[in-house]
């Protein structure tokens, strides 16, 4: 009798696989954005997104001042070409400590780089410019007419908006609103985020840590990676445990999750195992956006929404985890968050070395980008690209991107990397 094989993971093509980029569409198009917003303190909004638009109550600069050590003059008394003048210098304008001087022909002013431009100047010319002669100095027409100055409000002008609500509020966002003047802004509401694992042979942590497992029983890993990838974003977790594999058990707890949280995340038991309970469950309480995607690893990737809650039933391969959550989750949290910007950028390295693509479905192979011997960046593979083979993970920097009609790759050949740097 012949055996009438179903698709499967270990095929290079599946047609009915639905395309990431059509999964990440649908995804998008489904993201509410919380409504609610709290006002907190300055520093309390890092990593937290605006609500509001930041508006400048003042200008930066303040005033008009030096973006140099030199001395201050007017630009009428710069000579033509290579003819030398001398002026006359009067005092020092130090930075916070302005002078009260209106400067007349032929008189200069000398100016640290902060210093407030003393009335009657327009042009700094550097201290590496001039030469002194006792009481003055001499200049030439080197220095163009209102160089090394800044002027008030050339950088923000009272009224500006400085920031669009949607901004997620970074050091250097942090930092420019604390040159406002401003100590309180209005963010987005915290997410909260449940999390858990499904499988009968998962064993936590929490009770069998340092403990002889039986045959077949395995450490609940992905609850802690989960748990440490939500950790980086500005959530509430609420973690609910390992949760048997039955078809109940998995109702009840997706339902439970759903009642308090505004995203559900689970690892485990979305393939079509008979023990894999999660996709019927989302489609029983609620509506399956997605289940199968032309991916590897993260071909079981199950999305949907259970009552007003976004759920993401990840693969139960350790990476297949982290890859479906830097594709999928995280994206959405952003998005769920008010934030203006939930991609992270590709950029284009030359292989190292061949590597191994069947045509059909866009893959997510570990890499190490490193500088070579000609100082060229390059990456290669950390080896072999099993989805459970977590210490690939540790070993990578990057996600070595290729896009489903790739047939393999060459040494040379341009590819496309995702970098670890502030994600991993």
């Amino acid at each position: 009798m012949a055996i009438e094989k179903q698709p499967s993971c270990d095929d290079p093509q599946e047609p009915d696989l639905l395309p990431v980029a059509v999964a990440l569409a649908r995804m998008q198009e489904q993201v509410k954005t919380v409504s609610e917003s709290k006002q907190v303190s300055l520093r309390e909004s890092l990593n937290h997104v605006l609500a509001k638009d930041i508006i400048s109550p003042i200008k930066v600069p303040a005033y008009t001042n030096s973006a140099m050590d030199g001395y201050a003059i007017n630009s009428a008394d710069l000579p033509s070409g290579d003819v030398e003048r001398k002026l006359t210098v009067l005092d020092t304008a130090w930075a916070g400590r302005p002078v009260d001087i209106v400067l007349k022909p032929g008189e200069a002013v000398r100016i640290m780089t902060g210093g407030m431009m003393p009335a009657g100047s327009d042009t700094v010319v550097i201290q590496e410019h001039v030469a002194l002669d006792g009481e003055h100095i001499l200049i030439d027409g080197s220095t163009v007419a209102g160089r090394n100055v800044r002027h008030a409000g050339e950088d923000i002008n009272t009224g500006d908006i400085v920031l669009r609500a949607g901004t997620l509020v970074n050091p250097a966002e942090l930092g420019l609103i604390a040159s406002l003047g401003i100590d309180a802004v209005e963010v987005k509401r915290c997410l909260k985020v449940a999390f858990f694992s499904t499988g009968d042979e998962l064993r936590p942590l929490e009770t069998h840590a340092g403990k002889k497992l039986s045959p077949g029983e395995i450490f609940d890993s992905n609850r802690h990676t989960l748990f440490a990838l939500l950790s980086r974003e500005q959530v509430e977790l609420v973690d609910l445990g390992v949760v048997p594999d039955t078809r109940e058990a998995t109702t009840a707890a997706i339902q439970k999750a759903a009642d308090v949280a505004d995203l559900v995340i689970t690892s485990g038991g979305v393939s079509a195992g008979q023990a894999d309970f999660v996709s019927e469950s989302i489609a029983e309480l609620g509506e399956l956006t997605f289940w199968k995607l032309a991916m590897r690893p993260g071909r079981p990737l199950a999305c949907g929404v259970v009552n007003d809650c976004r759920f993401f039933g990840l693969p139960g391969n350790p990476v297949a985890v982290m890859v479906t959550f830097y594709e999928f989750v995280l994206p959405t949290i952003k998005a769920m968050m008010g934030c203006s910007t939930t991609d992270t950028q590709l950029f284009s390295v030359k292989a190292k070395e061949s590597i191994r693509k069947v045509p059909g479905r866009i893959e997510y192979q570990r890499g190490i980008v490193e500088v070579d011997d000609n100082g060229e960046q390059t990456v290669r593979t950390t080896g072999k690209q099993g989805a459970g083979r977590l210490s690939s993970m540790c070993l990578a920097n990057c996600f070595i991107v290729l896009p489903v009609e790739c047939d393999g790759v060459a040494p040379g050949d341009l590819v496309r990397v995702r970098p670890f740097f502030g994600l991993v």
